[in-house]
């Protein structure tokens, strides 16, 4: 196979539409990053902090735990334990010892915190508030596409968490063929259609098989 040229070099991206979409998506990371930025300069907070208060208020006790956002957020104990170090010390996070499991702690939020958290949840706001230009079957084809790459990405090692349908034992792909539904989920016993697959979903439970192809031919790979 033929190595085509880096993304970066603009004399092959312009004829790529493989390559312009890489550069699309990275610029719009780029966008994230700075707004990350900007809200965490607001209250002395550094962008993983911002993200690491937001996650605590929003997870669930179970995932509220150092190995499981060093897992969410693919960096090491050490990291995520500096960074929730620095919020205790600003009276954001605590540690509860875990009744389950006296070995292991539960982070949770103050009630400064939380109040705080609140106010940062919203740093993602005005990139959803810019989509309001395109119509749902527009923004629900994105939105499968971009399923997909994450699903290919998570495959090739890239990303190691994605609590998506796509990617759940419970998930059926065209078990209902020619319906507005066509999906399904086994576990809340529900059809499922394009624009109501969840990217992140709490009940999530991994797999890692293919799912088969439906009878329209698209294939979900895990």
């Amino acid at each position: 196979m033929t190595r085509r040229p880096p993304v970066w070099d603009l004399t092959f991206q312009h004829d790529d539409v493989d390559s312009k979409l890489v550069a699309a998506l990275e610029r719009l990371a780029q966008a994230l990053r700075v707004l990350l930025w900007r809200v965490g300069q607001t209250h002395g907070l550094s962008p993983i902090q911002v993200q690491f208060l937001c996650y605590l208020l929003y997870q669930p006790e179970a995932h509220r735990r150092v190995s499981r956002l060093a897992q969410a957020f693919r960096l090491t104990k050490a990291t995520v334990s500096d960074a929730i170090a620095a919020l205790e010390s600003k009276r954001l996070v605590r540690h509860r010892p875990d009744v389950s499991d006296r070995r292991s702690a539960v982070l949770e939020l103050t009630p400064d915190g939380r109040r705080l958290a609140h106010r940062l949840a919203a740093w993602a706001d005005s990139i959803r508030d810019g989509l309001s230009f395109a119509e749902l079957d527009e923004k629900t084809a994105v939105l499968n596409f971009l399923m997909r790459l994450i699903v290919e990405l998570q495959r090739a090692g890239f990303i190691t968490v994605a609590r998506m349908c796509l990617t759940c034992r419970f998930f059926r792909p065209e078990a209902h063929p020619g319906a507005s539904m066509p999906h399904h989920c086994a576990l809340l016993d529900r059809p499922l259609g394009p624009a109501t697959l969840r990217v992140d979903c709490l009940e999530h439970v991994g797999v890692e098989t293919v799912v088969p192809a439906g009878p329209s031919g698209q294939r979900f790979a895990l």
